[in-house]
């Protein structure tokens, strides 16, 4: 048991942990700010109970032929910088078509896609840790375990590509959007892209850094953008 608990695997769990804490105090923080503001977001106790699914996941990065969450051979340029830029430029794409073009137009009020800061940082840290569990982390784990089981160690690689493309799909159309044709299909490609790329970015360099593309995107497109009305136009 001692030798299957790795220090690699350890440094895993406490990082998974700490990214539950967070949604955690979203939980806390995101209750009690309802209370006194209107069109809060709001997570509950089984919001967090349903990212233990992960847990059992995120010791099995090895097992998967996947990198552990902060293994040495990963550099941080991998883990995070590269990913994050990847994420930034989709997030700057968002807020052109549809900030700039599709509604130029100022709020009068925070959207549900934005929130007040800086408990969004907080709410949308919290929503990439589910999504990239769920669309990431369990799927494309689960894909390659059940591929070694199966073949030995064969067609990791043609597996992988399956289960990445599989999940890449998912987001697009859970999402699917209403409009302009050439938006539809703007959503769908842009959409299809990123997650193809976080799930390269997965088996590359680890969880983490899939995490770090959506970090980047939520970054400009919830954050950043949440700053910019809740302080420039609803200020004004």
């Amino acid at each position: 048991m001692n030798s299957w608990l790795s220090k690699d695997k350890i440094k895993s769990l406490f990082v998974f942990l700490f990214l539950i804490l967070i949604s955690i105090i979203t939980v806390i923080w995101g209750n009690r700010l309802s209370l006194t503001q209107n069109n809060i977001r709001v997570w509950n106790w089984l919001n967090v109970a349903i990212l233990f699914i992960g847990l059992p996941f995120i010791l099995l990065q090895k097992e998967a032929g996947l990198p552990e969450v902060l293994q040495s051979s990963v550099t941080t340029k991998q883990r995070f910088f590269q990913p994050l830029f990847i994420g930034l430029l989709f997030g700057i794409l968002d807020i052109i078509v549809i900030r700039l073009i599709l509604h130029p137009q100022p709020y009068d009020s925070l959207p549900p896609f934005l929130q007040p800061f800086p408990y969004s940082i907080f709410l949308f840290t919290s929503g990439s840790l589910e999504i990239e569990i769920f669309y990431r982390l369990v799927p494309i784990t689960a894909f390659l375990l059940l591929g070694r089981l199966i073949f030995k160690g064969k067609y990791s690689n043609i597996i992988f590509w399956i289960a990445a493309i599989i999940t890449s799909l998912r987001e697009p159309i859970e999402q699917w959007p209403s409009g302009a044709t050439w938006f539809i299909v703007y959503a769908t490609i842009s959409g299809i892209t990123m997650n193809l790329f976080q799930a390269v970015y997965f088996r590359k360099a680890g969880f983490l850094a899939s995490l770090s593309v959506r970090w980047g995107h939520y970054l400009i497109w919830h954050i950043l953008l949440g700053i910019y009305v809740q302080y420039w136009e609803l200020a004004a």
